[in-house]
């Protein structure tokens, strides 16, 4: 099986070409990305511990999902694929805005994306991956971004950085 492909953007997220997805993360390329918070009808957000097996943050504790949008995926298709194949979930999806960052995850590896981030609300079961996701809970917001501050080692680098943004306390409306 050939490696999967990014879609590589510009800083306006404009598509500018594609690559390998793991020579994305070791060139350092900007790249589209999608990542989705869920939350609860109390306002928890569910967390998930990367599995040891990732080959970047592994271990980590991260929002519900993250992936790449394939080429002719719209981002909204992908969380939602992503969700469902990480979380085991389905529910309806709300924009909440794009996000740049840059950031050193793991030996010689780099996220330099254009994330479209989703939000959404969920109840009932969570059936995830083992081969993705190595635990899940729910954490109430303002106690997690206490926890961040405190030990930003155990959340992925992308995930410290959001704790920052607005739609992390609430799904988008």
């Amino acid at each position: 099986m050939s490696e999967e492909e990014v879609i590589l953007v510009d800083a306006d997220d404009r598509p500018v070409g594609s690559a390998g997805k793991l020579a994305a993360h070791q060139e350092n390329l900007r790249h589209r990305a999608i990542s989705v918070l869920v939350f609860d009808r109390e306002g928890r957000m569910l967390l998930q511990r990367r599995a040891e097996a990732k080959y970047h943050s592994p271990g980590l504790w991260s929002n519900a999902c993250c992936t790449h949008p394939r080429h002719g995926e719209e981002p909204a298709e992908a969380a939602g694929r992503r969700l469902r194949e990480e979380m085991g979930i389905a529910l309806p999806l709300a924009f909440a805005g794009r996000f740049a960052y840059e950031a050193p995850v793991g030996e010689e590896l780099w996220e330099n994306e254009v994330v479209h981030v989703f939000t959404g609300i969920h109840e009932g079961a969570i059936l995830p991956d083992p081969d993705e996701v190595g635990a899940f809970g729910w954490r109430e917001v303002e106690a997690l971004r206490a926890d961040i501050a405190a030990r930003g080692e155990l959340y992925t680098p992308w995930f410290r950085l959001y704790a920052a943004a607005p739609w992390f306390s609430r799904p988008a409306s």
